[in-house]
């Protein structure tokens, strides 16, 4: 029987927390976003559109982290209170590399490490239970 690895990410623009629904050893790591409310006030005083320019670059540097950590996963549920799950979920699905991956978007209210667990629990086990 072919082992399923299964990864919840809840995220927003700024960070991103990665739980690993079959590691045992519940070591969940973390990407932070670069873009940060310091460059937005230093580009901001030069113009918009470079503000913009920079934060798109900073955000798709962000995502391309992140999807590195994806890559060995089977199934993937993004989660969080902020549209970045979606905007993530897209950058991914333009991605060949992740074809064979099953991905969907979840909305969330903001949660603690413990709530971002459970959830990811709760939703892979019903995931399986929906299967079976």
């Amino acid at each position: 029987m072919k082992t399923i690895n299964q990864l919840g990410i809840y995220l927003d623009h700024a960070s991103a927390n990665l739980i690993d629904f079959n590691a045992n050893d519940k070591d969940n790591q973390s990407v932070m976003s670069e873009f940060d409310m310091q460059d937005k006030h230093e580009t901001l005083q030069r113009s918009e559109s470079e503000m913009h320019h920079k934060e798109q670059n900073k955000q798709r540097a962000y995502f391309k982290k992140i999807a590195t950590l994806v890559i060995g996963y089977n199934e993937l549920v993004l989660f969080g209170p902020t549209t970045a799950k979606t905007e993530l979920l897209h950058f991914l699905q333009k991605d060949n590399s992740f074809a064979k991956i099953k991905m969907e978007a979840e909305n969330t209210n903001k949660m603690n490490l413990q709530q971002q667990e459970v959830f990811v629990r709760d939703y892979f086990k019903k995931f399986d239970f929906k299967n079976s």
